[in-house]
C-alpha cells in the first residue's frame, strides 16, 4: 500500500456542506508542519486545502481585513485583497480573497502561543517569559501584564502560560498549566495543575485543571479545553467551577466558534516526549485534526482527520464570508509583486532569475 500523499484527510461527508451552511472557512496552524492551512468548501461533498510554509505557525489572529501569524521568531502581519486575488497570476479567477504580508516584527525566539487583536493593538501570549505582551515595531515585544505569582521577567516558561479570551477588546482571561514560578516548573504537575485567571484582578478564577488551553468568551461564557481530559468545558468565573459540554477524542488545542458550531483542533502526542508520554490519553491522543461540536447541545457533528504531514495543530480561526481564501508568504518571490496602495492593487512583474 503506498503512503499518503502530503496533508491528504478524511472527512465527515457533512463536513463541506456544513461550511457552506456556515459561510465560512477555516485556517489551522501547524508549528509541527510549519504551515497555515486553509480549508475551504469545493462543493457540498469535496473539501479544497491549500498549505502555505509558515515557520513553525502558531497563534493567528484576525481583525476585519487584517491577520497576524506568530511564527518561531517573528510575527507577520497581513491584509487581505479582493482584487488581488482575482487577478492572482498562478490561478486568476480562483480565489475570493488574498492575504498578503505587510509588515514582520522581529520578536525573537519568544514561544508566542495566542494572538488577538484588541484595542490598544496586537496582544499576545508570551509563553517563555510568562506574560501577556504586545507586539510593535519598537521592541521585541512589550510586557503588559504578569501572573501575581510571576517573581520576575525570565526567559523561563515558569508557568506555560498558553492562551487568552478577549472581552470588548481587551484581555480577560488566560491560562496556564501551573502556578509555578521556576524553570518549567509546571511540568511537575502537569495533570492538574492547570488554572484560569483574571487578567484584571489577577485574581484565579479556576484551578486544578488538566492542562487547560483556549479559553474563549461566546456569548458571555468562558468556555475552554482541557488537553489531557479531552474535554470541552465550560467555567463559571465566580464560583471556579464547570460543567462538561463535550468529549472530544484527543489531545485538545485550538477552537473558533461559528453560528452554533464550535471547531476544535485535535493533535497526536509527541511518542519521544517526556512530559507528554505518561498522560492517560498517550495512547488515544493519535489523531490530529478538526472536530466539529453543536455547542447548544454538545454533540460532534462532524470531523476532519488527516492521514499525512499534519500531527500537532496549534490554533483554529473561521474566515467568515469567503469559500475560497489564498494566501502569501514571505518566503517566496510573490509578495514582493502584491503590491497595494490607497487607491488600487498592482502586479509587478516577475523578477529574473
Amino acid at each position: 500500500m503506498s503512503a499518503p500523499a502530503p496533508f491528504s484527510c478524511i472527512y465527515s461527508p457533512n463536513f463541506a456542506e456544513l461550511l457552506i451552511q456556515l459561510r465560512c472557512s477555516l485556517i489551522i496552524s501547524t508549528f509541527q508542519a510549519g504551515k497555515l492551512i486553509f480549508i475551504s468548501p469545493r462543493n457540498k461533498e469535496d473539501l479544497v486545502q491549500l498549505p502555505r510554509t509558515f515557520h513553525k505557525a502558531m497563534g493567528v489572529a484576525l481583525n476585519g481585513d487584517n491577520m497576524a501569524v506568530a511564527t518561531k521568531e517573528e510575527v507577520i502581519f497581513l491584509r487581505r485583497s479582493e482584487a488581488l486575488a482575482a487577478s492572482y497570476p498562478k490561478k486568476p479567477q480562483t480565489y475570493d480573497t488574498l492575504f498578503v504580508p505587510r509588515a514582520t516584527y522581529y520578536t525573537g525566539g519568544v514561544d508566542i502561543h495566542d494572538l488577538h487583536f484588541g484595542k490598544s493593538g496586537l496582544w499576545a501570549i508570551n509563553t517563555s517569559f510568562s506574560c501577556l505582551c504586545t507586539i510593535g515595531p519598537n521592541y521585541s515585544f512589550t510586557p503588559r501584564w504578569k501572573p501575581n505569582f510571576i517573581t520576575q521577567l525570565a526567559s523561563e516558561d515558569r508557568c506555560h502560560l498558553n492562551g487568552l479570551a478577549m472581552q470588548a477588546g481587551e484581555p480577560k482571561y488566560v491560562s496556564a498549566l501551573g502556578k509555578t514560578d521556576t524553570m518549567q516548573g509546571w511540568r511537575d504537575n502537569i495533570t492538574s495543575g492547570g488554572v484560569i485567571m483574571d487578567v484584571e484582578s489577577g485574581e484565579i478564577v479556576a484551578s486544578e485543571l488538566a492542562m487547560p488551553h483556549t479559553p474563549r468568551l461566546y456569548d458571555g461564557k468562558l468556555y475552554c479545553l482541557l488537553s489531557a481530559a479531552e474535554k470541552l468545558i465550560c467555567i463559571d468565573p465566580k464560583t471556579g467551577k464547570y460543567e462538561d459540554v463535550a468529549k472530544v477524542e484527543g489531545f485538545v488545542r485550538g477552537m473558533a466558534k461559528q453560528g452554533d458550531f464550535v471547531f476544535i483542533a485535535t493533535s497526536k502526542l509527541r511518542k519521544n516526549s517526556s512530559t507528554f508520554k505518561h498522560l492517560k490519553i498517550a495512547d488515544k491522543a493519535d489523531v490530529a485534526g478538526i472536530t466539529v461540536v453543536h455547542l447548544p447541545t454538545g454533540s460532534v457533528t462532524a470531523k476532519l482527520t488527516y492521514q499525512a504531514s499534519v500531527d500537532e495543530i496549534f490554533d483554529v480561526q473561521v474566515l467568515p464570508d469567503f469559500a475560497r481564501p489564498n494566501i502569501v508568504n514571505t518566503y517566496g518571490d510573490m509578495h514582493h509583486r502584491a503590491l497595494m496602495i490607497p487607491s488600487g492593487t498592482f502586479w509587478g512583474q516577475e523578477r529574473a532569475k
